[in-house]
């Protein structure tokens, strides 16, 4: 994983330096406090399950990732020259951030944790993910899921 304090000039003061979108604090729609909210990751780090058919291209499927999986039972099959995989190697919460998750369930700040999750491959033109996320979307909806947490990787 790059760290800005890594990154040799002139590089580290143009990225330090880029303009940083502020949001609102409005939601785009509204609903039930996030404690009670149960949670699934949807992460496009190219995750799946030893064993598991590892991604190919940019196809835009995506896999299922059990909530109770081990991180020594994750692989990631997301390639790229401009991909560092150091980070996910050190600490699998950098493109699947289960663990954070399950501490935010536990100290009551989200009320569940799903029973499942899913990974995307990255770099998936969005038209190509589309089919795939109207059948994931029925998916969240039977685990009754009802926020996401996106983890764009």
């Amino acid at each position: 994983m790059a760290r800005l304090n890594k990154i040799p000039e002139p590089a580290r003061s143009h990225i330090a330096n880029l303009p940083c979108p502020s949001f609102e604090n409005t939601p785009w729609v509204s609903g039930k406090p996030l404690s009670q909210r149960r949670v699934s990751l949807i992460s496009t780090a190219g995750l799946h399950r030893r064993g598991d058919r590892p991604f190919e291209g940019m196809s835009g499927d995506y896999r299922v990732i059990p909530g109770n999986i081990q991180a020594r039972e994750l692989v990631m099959s997301h390639v790229s020259t401009n991909f560092d995989r150091i980070g996910f190697q050190q600490d699998w919460n950098v493109v699947f951030p289960i663990d954070r998750l399950q501490e935010l369930a536990a100290e009551g700040f989200i009320g569940s944790v799903a029973d499942y999750h899913y990974s995307f491959m990255g770099a998936t033109d969005p038209a190509e993910m589309e089919p795939s996320a109207r059948n994931l979307a029925l998916l969240l909806k039977g685990d009754q899921v009802d926020a996401a947490l996106l983890v764009p990787v």
